[in-house]
């Protein structure tokens, strides 16, 4: 069964929350951009036009991070042994915010809805790249902070 102590020896119970609130951020952030992105998407294939690839790159970053949270939200994964997980997911978050804000971020809406929605959708893209990169450094630092250690037991020192 669950063991908070065994959860907590990589940071202590201080360290658990953190890292529960983080992915669970970084879930529904993701879950955001999907929404924000399918949007025009949906409408695109709702009006016969073809979907655009940047809009398609994004929501399936966002879907990928997406699963990646729920697998790493689960108990009995130690999520640090995929840091280098991480790291890919923060540079594909770095590739949409860099795509999209070069779009938007100087864009006018002049009451468009949809180009104010797509601005919005840039700083949401900027907020998971820091979230990533974030669990990206703690994860690759727990990972090599423990790998003196025996990896069943985490006792002896190797």
């Amino acid at each position: 069964m669950f063991n908070l102590s065994e959860q907590s020896k990589q940071g202590g119970a201080i360290g658990l929350i953190f890292r529960t609130l983080v992915r669970f951020l970084q879930l529904v952030l993701a879950l955001t951009v999907c929404g924000l992105y399918g949007t025009d998407l949906n409408a695109a294939r709702k009006a016969d036009k073809y979907a655009d690839s940047k809009w398609v790159y994004a929501v399936v970053v966002a879907g990928m991070s997406a699963v990646t949270c729920l697998v790493y939200l689960t108990p009995f994964i130690k999520a640090f042994y995929a840091f280098a997980w991480d790291f890919v997911l923060w540079v594909l978050w770095l590739a949409a915010f860099g795509v999209f804000g070069k779009l938007y971020i100087g864009e006018d809406p002049e009451g468009n809805g949809g180009i104010e929605r797509m601005k919005n959708a840039v700083w949401v893209d900027l907020v998971n790249m820091l979230l990533w990169f974030i669990t990206f450094v703690y994860s690759t630092f727990v990972f090599f902070h423990h790998r003196k250690r025996s990896l069943h037991t985490g006792r002896a020192k190797v």
